[in-house]
């Protein structure tokens, strides 16, 4: 069992891991251990998620989910497979509790009365400072 918080958890069958080889620097390592891991884990068919943390997680993993609503998390940031599951893991676990966070509620708000005022306070004393350099001008003439 993976636990997220106190009341979700998943179940390690939910979640499907393949070991690929790593791409970029490393050499003939490289081409020979498949050290990084690709994590496959089945949100729309999760039954360890509540419907509103799997509407957010879906919005949260963007591009990393699939049409069939499969979340693909590829880890090769270390060179051993063990650390690069552990952290496929944990960013995995880091999303989920990202969406659990519920999103504050926006509340329109309106500028007090002074706020205003002071605002248009300022546009005039502006608009007679441009003023004044007007006039000023056209007595050089």
């Amino acid at each position: 069992m993976i636990y997220v918080n106190s009341n979700i958890s998943i179940d390690e069958k939910e979640i499907k891991l393949d070991f690929i080889r790593a791409s970029g620097p490393g050499g003939q390592n490289v081409n020979k251990v498949a050290s990084a891991v690709q994590l496959r884990f089945d949100v729309e068919g999760s039954s360890s998620l509540p419907d509103k943390v799997r509407a957010r997680l879906v919005l949260l993993a963007g591009r990393r989910i699939t049409d069939d609503g499969i979340l693909i998390i590829k880890a090769e940031r270390f060179r051993t497979q063990a650390l690069n599951r552990q952290d496929a893991i944990n960013r995995l676990t880091g999303l989920i509790r990202e969406a659990l966070k519920e999103p504050k509620i926006r509340r329109k708000t309106k500028p007090s009365a002074s706020s205003k005022r002071r605002m248009l306070d300022g546009k005039r004393h502006r608009s007679n400072l441009k003023k004044l350099r007007k006039s000023a001008q056209t007595t050089d003439d």
